[in-house]
């Protein structure tokens, strides 16, 4: 009797484990089908906070993206280092050219 009732906790551990599967594999394709039909625009990135594609313009000799729907602007790390020393005055400057502390 212990025996059989063993194979019967087997058997229902084994069902929920598969529909647990079976739950986490639809939400995978689920997922994975909502990635697909938000892909990037072919002509290069997509606004973080509005999904509508970035064009570049140029800011000071720099080639920025911007967001021509919500006026967002995206620099990548190399973009905001080259504009970084030339506005020393104002808060990107100051954030970036802090004096360093002697010990």
């Amino acid at each position: 009797m212990a025996d059989e009732k063993d194979r019967l906790g087997d058997k229902l551990h084994q069902k929920e484990k598969a529909d647990e599967d079976r739950f986490f594999a639809e939400r995978d394709r689920e997922l994975l089908a909502r990635l697909r039909s938000h892909k990037e625009p072919a002509d290069g990135l997509s606004c973080p906070r509005c999904a509508k594609p970035l064009a570049a313009v140029s800011y000071q000799d720099v080639t920025v993206d911007q967001c021509p729907a919500c006026g967002g602007v995206w620099l990548d790390r190399g973009e905001l280092e080259a504009l970084a020393p030339r506005e020393r005055e104002s808060w990107l400057g100051r954030f970036f050219h802090r004096p360093k502390p002697v010990v």
